[in-house]
């Protein structure tokens, strides 16, 4: 059976790691744009990493400039505009395709696992149990602040 553990991805300062390295913890997969409607998100996925980092919760950033070429910058430039702009401190990873003929092995995984429903826009966000299995979907416009019931669900069952 496969998991987000099988896949490897590259950090945004290009360094490949395993997701093997999150087994155990509480995993919000989330794609990101710099340039959309949704950038604030990034306000609300922060505050969330804070709040439950220490109960095992990760959160990983893929940047994508799928939608409207609302991510243009470089992997620093994107880096440096969430730090700066809203001090981002959670894992952020190279920029990526989550859609079409060049999509990324994980974002392959987890659209087939939500029923074959393609990436509609940035700030998708995929929330895995600590063994690695999908639990549930949230699109665009499913606010951070509306993941906390379920990310204390799943830590509180540990």
């Amino acid at each position: 059976m496969t998991t987000i553990y099988d896949f490897a991805v590259e950090t945004i300062a290009g360094k490949e790691v395993s997701l093997k390295d999150y087994q155990g913890k509480v995993v919000l997969i989330v794609n990101t744009a710099s340039k959309c409607g949704f950038t604030p998100q990034f306000e609300g996925l922060e505050a969330l990493y804070q709040t439950y980092q220490k109960q095992g919760l990760v959160i990983l950033g893929f940047p994508c400039n799928q939608f409207l070429r609302q991510d243009p910058g470089s992997n620093e430039e994107i880096l440096s505009f969430c730090q700066l702009n809203y001090g981002v401190s959670f894992p952020m990873f190279a920029k990526i395709d989550v859609k079409g003929k060049q999509q990324h092995p994980l974002y392959q995984y987890l659209v087939a696992e939500t029923g074959g429903k393609k990436i509609g826009w940035n700030f998708t966000k995929f929330l895995i149990d600590q063994q690695g299995n999908l639990i549930e979907r949230f699109e665009s416009k499913v606010k951070p602040e509306a993941l906390v019931a379920p990310i204390e669900k799943l830590i509180t069952n540990q």
